[in-house]
């Protein structure tokens, strides 16, 4: 049936633990041909998704799926493709370690929000720019518009040579917000290549499980090198308790500019 399904008049979709073969979706898909924003949580019968769409402005995707229990080896998605998606503005993976393994963007111009990112997803693809594991492979493309909320990988450390320069930190990046913080060394390292490097950031916040007293502030105050950081002008705020701050709704909030900042309204 799923050629003959057309749904001319939809702007949101939503599938939440529906079984659904890889051409049924496809064509459903095709037969929205005003749909906005696209919610897929929790599904089974697509191990790989081709987003070619004139329309979509936003995509929300959790992988984890809701039949584990009941159906054996279920089918999960394994690859996101966004292959033509001209008016594509967000897209958001929901959890920090639900897949997918992989997302490629080939092709979304106007794509500004990128998260929550982390080692969960294997592979990240962003025209000829490749992350495995969110450790960058090459950063040969230019992504100045896009805001991702990236949640580290616990043995990432870069290194920078100001004689090739990075220009997202030469002249974009203002803010980043670091939820799990816990002051060890991966951490630390993690934290310091933005506080080095950020050369107009404004505020960073690192949102901790500790107790964040004086003492514990001072030493991280050390071990973060924030009297040596690049922007002057930047402010360092640490606080107890920030979380994860994406729900599935704001996939289909294309009224917030930045859907980050909801949860973070008191730390942005």
């Amino acid at each position: 049936m799923a050629p003959l399904l057309k749904f001319p008049c939809p702007k949101q979709l939503s599938l939440c633990c529906v079984f659904v073969l890889e051409d049924a979706l496809h064509s459903l898909l095709c037969g929205c041909p005003v749909l906005e924003s696209l919610l897929l949580e929790g599904n089974v019968g697509v191990g790989c998704l081709r987003i070619n769409s004139p329309t979509l402005r936003s995509i929300g995707i959790c992988v984890s799926s809701c039949y584990g229990r009941i159906v054996e080896n279920p089918i999960e998605l394994q690859d996101l493709i966004i292959q033509d998606a001209p008016c594509l503005e967000r897209l958001i993976p929901l959890y920090l370690i639900r897949g997918p393994l992989t997302i490629r963007v080939v092709w979304a111009p106007k794509l500004e929000i990128l998260g929550l990112l982390s080692d969960g997803i294997a592979k990240l693809h962003i025209g000829t720019t490749v992350f495995q594991k969110m450790i960058a492979q090459s950063l040969t493309t230019s992504m100045r518009t896009v805001k991702s909320n990236l949640q580290k990988s616990r043995k990432n450390k870069w290194g920078y040579n100001p004689l090739d320069p990075i220009e997202c930190l030469e002249s974009h990046l203002r803010q980043v917000v670091m939820i799990y913080y816990q002051g060890m060394r991966p951490d630390v390292d993690f934290a310091k290549f933005f506080v080095l490097n950020a050369k107009v950031l404004k505020k960073m916040v690192f949102g901790s499980k500790n107790d964040c007293n004086d003492k514990w502030m001072a030493n991280q105050h050390r071990r973060l090198q924030l009297d040596n950081r690049a922007s002057q002008g930047a402010q360092f705020e640490f606080r107890t308790g920030l979380v994860s701050p994406i729900c599935n709704n704001h996939t289909h909030d294309l009224w917030m500019d930045d859907p980050f900042v909801s949860t973070y309204a008191d730390a942005a």
